[in-house]
């Protein structure tokens, strides 16, 4: 795996042994990142189930403000930890050790942050997550997100996530290979 561009462009990450972590392919985050160009610079980036951090990572190269890393797996926290030192990142971001769903309940407890973006990528096999994460993000834990935020969903393409969760509204689904990315906007 490599940084695809901005900062640490051509960087390698390393990514945690086995098949319990599934990085985003090179390919599909330099496609999720073309269409994110716009909004990137400066945006407040919340990555769910962040694995190694390539995605969160690529987004602070291309200028993020700040980026926070959701992940409880040991072994994906210690190669994400890993990645970040071997770049010499030391600012712009924050690790967060634990489940998605503690972090979302706290963030519902009235810690709101304003997020622009959130990418979530939760295991294939954990496919209740999907429905579950996004129906926080658009209910419940909405208030972390920045008025006109987008949330980004990457899953297995025969999988199919709904048109809605709550406040969320799916605005676009793209297809590459195996994988899709569902596009979903916070209501204004």
């Amino acid at each position: 795996m490599r940084i695809i561009a901005g900062t640490l462009r051509s960087r390698t990450l390393e990514a945690p042994a086995g098949l319990a972590t599934r990085p985003t392919s090179d390919r599909l985050r330099e496609t999720l990142f073309n269409v994110l160009a716009p909004r990137i610079e400066g945006a407040h980036f919340l990555d769910l189930y962040a694995g190694s951090g390539a995605v969160g990572i690529e987004a602070l190269s291309r200028g993020a403000a700040q980026v926070v890393f959701v992940e409880r797996a040991p072994a994906a926290l210690k190669v994400l930890r890993s990645n970040l030192a071997r770049l010499g990142l030391t600012e712009g971001f924050h690790v967060q050790p634990g489940s998605v769903a503690a972090y979302l309940r706290k963030a519902r407890a009235g810690q709101a942050a304003g997020f622009d973006l959130v990418f979530l990528d939760p295991p294939y096999d954990a496919s209740d997550e999907y429905a579950a994460t996004l129906g926080l993000l658009g209910g419940a834990a909405s208030g972390l997100l920045a008025p006109g935020a987008l949330v980004i969903a990457e899953h297995r393409r025969k999988e199919r996530l709904e048109e809605r969760y709550g406040a969320l509204a799916r605005t676009r689904l793209l297809q590459q290979g195996d994988a899709s990315l569902s596009f979903y906007r916070a209501a204004e």
